[in-house]
């Protein structure tokens, strides 16, 4: 159920965990928007082609469904590993190149960009603490969980994470390279893939994530069923598609409850 206050937007995600009652959480569908084309319709990324003013619309929509006490903290993604506090000033016009961002301040927005790669949302179990993080293969691999977790400074066992829409794990095909990255960290994730019939592997993003999240000591994890690929009338997906849109995950402390 979305929070009191919180318009339901037609498919809209509200991420099903027991988070506090002072965060709230939304995963955007393609649902919603203005876009056209393959971004339709919302698409509130502005690097992917679309069109300046459907973005610029989108964003305001968004803004306006829920209800945000601020504009979100987008970030430049880049498939790295640095995390950025997204409460900290950023001069006019600039966009932080960052694969996370956290917050320890109500009415602060973090959100990440998403079309077949892992969203994840993260809060301690009181609700001072929340971030938001973009996980491809390559940030997964090199750290990005690992370095917003850092950035929280708590212990695992208090915090919760949520796995937002992401390729899954029946259709995502990778080489060897992409195995050997993630086994010579740790040799459990061998689990994560399977061998493709037509060759290399399927990979499974959503264990992946869970196994570096467990070595950190969060256990507490929900979502990770969705597949954006699969279902085209409802998510993006850049393998599927190339040029299309992006889903927004956004997770913040509410003014009011704070």
């Amino acid at each position: 159920m979305m929070p009191q206050g919180m318009p339901v937007i037609e498919d809209w995600i509200t991420p099903d965990w027991p988070a506090p009652a002072t965060v709230r959480a939304v995963c955007t569908t393609r649902h919603g928007g203005v876009s056209t084309g393959p971004y339709r319709s919302m698409n509130p990324a502005d690097h992917v082609g679309d069109a300046a003013a459907a973005v610029a619309s989108n964003r305001a929509r968004l803004q306006r469904a829920l209800q945000l006490p601020a504009a979100p903290r987008w970030l430049q993604q880049v498939h790295g590993t640095h995390v950025i506090n997204a409460a900290d000033p950023v001069p006019a016009g600039e966009t932080p190149a960052a694969d996370a961002s956290f917050c320890s301040q109500a009415g602060c927005v973090c959100v990440v960009l998403t079309a077949d790669c892992l969203p994840v949302l993260l809060t301690d179990r009181h609700g001072e603490q929340v971030a938001a993080v973009h996980a491809g293969w390559r940030g997964l691999a090199a750290g990005v969980i690992e370095q917003t977790l850092a950035c929280l400074q708590q212990p695992g066992e208090a915090l919760l994470a949520w796995l937002g829409p992401a390729i899954g794990p029946a259709v995502y095909q990778v080489g060897d390279e992409v195995r050997e990255t993630f086994t010579g960290h740790d040799a459990q994730a061998a689990a994560a893939f399977q061998a493709a019939p037509q060759g290399g592997w399927l990979a499974d993003m959503y264990r992946l994530a869970r196994q570096r999240l467990a070595a950190q000591g969060v256990t507490a994890v929900y979502g990770g069923q969705a597949c954006s690929f699969s279902d085209a009338e409802r998510f993006f997906s850049y393998r599927r598609d190339g040029v299309t849109g992006r889903m927004a995950s956004l997770i913040w402390i509410d003014n009011g409850a704070a």
